[in-house]
């Protein structure tokens, strides 16, 4: 009983996490199983990624609702994460734990990274991201009126061919390391395509739902999700989402970048360390 509520309580907090963050808390889910519970790094990716379907199942809504998320630049992205996912699903059954666990640790560190010298850059400039001039070199695969069509208030989302194939590479990774694909997600969006981070994370929030399920399904039919795990876990996450969707406008920009940065490097040292054993 000890062991289920514990479950619970970290799954709550990681579903407070992912929503603000556009994560779907697997982030947080694979290294409190593997470390916290001793759960194979496998089992935990699959249990991960039925708890990032709960996590979207929460917030999706409520960004919605508030008119946060980008439902249609998030649909078409979606498009090309879902096939990336369902490939994923294949490999992953393929690797062995420790590479598995040493890509964790490489994805979280880059990623965390490019997100704080992204804050330095905002800092030292006062400024957003710079959008490209329509018909520039910065993106010339797209017209300006194609972007206008996925943009929203004060932005129009640039490089739109990076970003789909951004969006296939966050399909793998969430199917291989069961993080729905988000850590990819919010910064490819935030970063490389120039949409605000309130908006990335909450597009990413319901992105992630449909990533996760599409290789949630491959992990299922292989007997790579415990139940017995699963419940309890997913039903934090429920919750936790629940709460982190409803707090998100209140909280600071940066506060949230250094979070997320922080997380991201104390994770990625302890994923490191597993992966050399």
């Amino acid at each position: 009983m000890t062991v289920l509520l514990l479950l619970a309580a970290g799954g709550f907090g990681a579903g407070i996490f992912g929503s603000l963050l556009g994560l779907g808390g697997g982030i947080l889910i694979v290294p409190l199983l593997t470390f916290g519970f001793g759960l194979p790094f496998r089992e935990a990716v699959g249990v991960s990624l039925v708890c990032v379907i709960m996590t979207s199942s929460a917030a999706a809504g409520v960004y919605l609702e508030r008119h946060l998320a980008n439902l249609r630049l998030g649909m078409l992205l979606e498009v090309f994460t879902a096939s990336g996912a369902l490939v994923g699903g294949l490999v992953a059954f393929l690797l062995p734990e420790r590479v598995l666990a040493g890509l964790f640790a490489i994805l979280l560190a880059c990623t965390g990274f490019t997100m704080a010298r992204r804050g330095a850059a905002a800092a030292r400039n006062g400024a957003g991201p710079v959008e490209p001039v329509e018909g520039s070199a910065d993106d010339p695969e797209v017209s300006g009126a194609f972007r206008a069509a996925l943009g929203g208030p004060g932005y129009r989302p640039a490089r739109l061919g990076v970003g789909i194939g951004g969006s296939v590479f966050a399909g793998l990774v969430s199917a291989l390391l069961g993080v729905g694909g988000g850590i990819v997600k919010v910064p490819l969006m935030h970063v490389v395509m120039g949409v605000p981070l309130k908006v990335a994370t909450a597009t990413s929030n319901l992105m992630i739902g449909v990533t996760g399920a599409a290789s949630a399904i491959v992990y299922l039919l292989r007997g790579g999700i415990d139940p017995l795990v699963v419940g309890p876990t997913a039903a934090g996450v429920f919750a936790g989402a629940m709460v982190g969707s409803r707090v998100a406008q209140r909280i600071d920009l940066r506060l949230l970048r250094l979070l997320f940065v922080a997380v991201m490097g104390l994770t990625a040292i302890q994923m490191a360390l597993r992966a050399l054993g």
